[in-house]
């Protein structure tokens, strides 16, 4: 089964006095990247909340961000007024010292300020507080999970469709092989025939026809690119986290059919063989989503 790296997850939870809010959302990466945002209450159980993302979720840009409000009728947060009042004696001074006029709408300045709000609630986050967090946070890791699973299955059938239509190119290739070789060598004796001055060595030329159209070949080309599309589909069928080896294979499959590309020397299969090449450029560009 596939999982995208591409995801949301969302958890709530309310404990007296406080709702507990942890959202974590993930793009395509190479290996784990973490950018965490949690209350400062809550900072030295930062580590513990990386070290379950990436047990989970193993890759991915992930951005992690951790709310705990306060739900009372009191209110939590304040204007920090000898803050406020420090902004507005430096915009003043500046305004002085520029020659330019002071602000008209000094709410609207001095709001966009940092530090400019102050939070009633002090101290460290006691146990049940940080337990109620680590739930939470398992519900949004949950949540994007099925998210992740759910892309997933859209990344595999379409994977499904263009592997099979890459098999179905390729199965078109053999009609087109005797009517190369006939073509090869009606080409060949005509170029001799129009040269009256020279004989040659009929035997010769056949031994020679054979060894240039046996270059041609692309029976092994052929085995190895459905052995490939068939590996692809195991894969992807196989356990979570093939990201990477499906990536690796896409290669093998591109090398497969460059070869039949460069010995292909008909239109009909460079046809074919340019549509294989659209197909799988197709599939590589989705598979950087898959974890």
């Amino acid at each position: 089964m596939l999982y995208s790296m591409t995801g949301f997850g969302k958890s709530v939870k309310e404990i007296p006095g406080k709702k507990i809010t942890v959202e974590i959302k993930s793009l395509n990466s190479k290996q784990i990247d973490i950018a965490a945002r949690v209350p400062s209450s809550l900072r030295e159980y930062e580590l513990q909340m990386r070290n379950n993302l990436v047990h989970i979720l193993e890759r991915g840009k992930v951005d992690l961000t951790v709310y705990v409000e306060s739900v009372t009728a009191e209110a939590s947060m304040r204007f920090n007024i000898p803050v406020l009042e420090t902004y507005k004696n430096e915009v003043k001074s500046m305004a002085q010292a520029l020659g330019i006029p002071e602000p008209s709408d000094w709410y609207n300045v001095l709001l966009r300020f940092p530090d400019v709000m102050r939070s009633d609630v002090t101290g460290e986050a006691d146990a049940s507080e940080v337990e109620d967090v680590m739930k939470t946070l398992d519900e949004a890791v949950q949540s994007l999970m099925n998210f992740r699973r759910t892309e997933g299955e859209k990344l595999e059938a379409f994977f499904t469709v263009r592997i099979e239509k890459i098999r179905n190119l390729l199965s078109q290739i053999p009609q087109y092989e005797n009517e190369r070789i006939v073509r090869i060598r009606a080409r060949m004796e005509e170029g001799l025939s129009k040269i009256h001055s020279v004989d040659y060595d009929k035997s010769r030329l056949e031994q020679e026809l054979f060894f240039y159209i046996e270059k041609l070949d692309v029976n092994e080309e052929k085995q190895r690119l459905s052995q490939h599309l068939n590996y692809f589909m195991e894969t992807m069928n196989g356990p979570k986290g093939q990201g990477k080896k499906l990536g690796f294979i896409t290669q093998e499959i591109g090398r497969e059919i460059n070869t039949l590309g460069s010995k292909s020397n008909h239109a009909e299969m460079q046809k074919l063989v340019v549509q294989m090449k659209d197909e799988l450029e197709q599939i590589k560009e989705q598979v950087l989503n898959v974890m």
